[in-house]
């Protein structure tokens, strides 16, 4: 495997004269989730001002809740491996690529994401840090999901826990590596993740090409 700097490299090479099309896109996710995510947090603002009872807020976190796995799940999808198709082909269309990707097979997308969510809540349920263990081991699936279409969500979620075997500490200290980033990031008040986020996704993207380099099944 190769060093977090090699990575890091590769997503900037990739991002070089790319950066307002990669920024654009993550506006754009991020436009979408506030969508998606504004009637939770109207009505928990609501909440607190007027008192209004938790029977009457349910179906708005019901019907939020549906619209994250619904839209925002598939889109997170989509702009994974529209980072990674930057990286790999040099395509920028990454607007583009991440509607095409994540609702191109919508229904195979939302369904993986539902098991790899419960499947992470369920160890955390057990304790906090087997949970975060399994969303390492599970870290690849989005990339499998669209790579492997003929796998069913299950099996996108087991072939990822194998290939991230003796790896998960890999990806976490890579993750590790950009916290510097995000934290200053906080002091433009997150405008700055606007630029940490294409350059952290798409170094994870080189990970997971050089996770299926090492791997014979990925090469046949």
């Amino acid at each position: 495997m190769k060093q977090n700097q090699d990575y890091k490299n590769e997503s900037l090479a990739a991002l070089k004269g790319n950066w307002a099309p990669a920024v654009l896109a993550g506006i754009v996710l991020y436009a979408v989730m506030g969508v998606v995510m504004g009637p939770y947090y109207g009505v928990n603002i609501a909440s607190a001002i007027s008192g209004v009872t938790a029977h009457a807020i349910i179906p708005l976190y019901v019907g939020t809740l549906v619209l994250i796995y619904l839209v925002g799940w598939p889109l997170t999808v989509g702009y994974y491996n529209a980072q990674k198709v930057l990286l790999v082909n040099g395509d920028n269309r990454l607007i583009q690529n991440m509607f095409e990707i994540g609702f191109g097979n919508w229904l195979h997308y939302v369904w993986g994401s539902i098991l790899m969510i419960l499947y992470i809540a369920l160890w955390t349920l057990l304790l906090f840090i087997p949970g975060i263990i399994k969303s390492y081991s599970y870290a690849m699936t989005y990339y499998i999901l669209v790579e492997r279409p003929e796998l069913s969500a299950n099996q996108a979620i087991d072939e990822s826990r194998r290939l991230m075997k003796g790896h998960k500490f890999d990806l976490f200290y890579l993750d590790l590596s950009f916290i510097g980033w995000i934290l200053l990031s906080m002091l433009t008040c997150g405008i700055g993740l606007l630029w940490v986020m294409p350059y952290w996704v798409t170094a994870r993207a080189a990970f997971w090409e050089d996770i299926k380099a090492n791997d014979p099944a990925w090469q046949a």
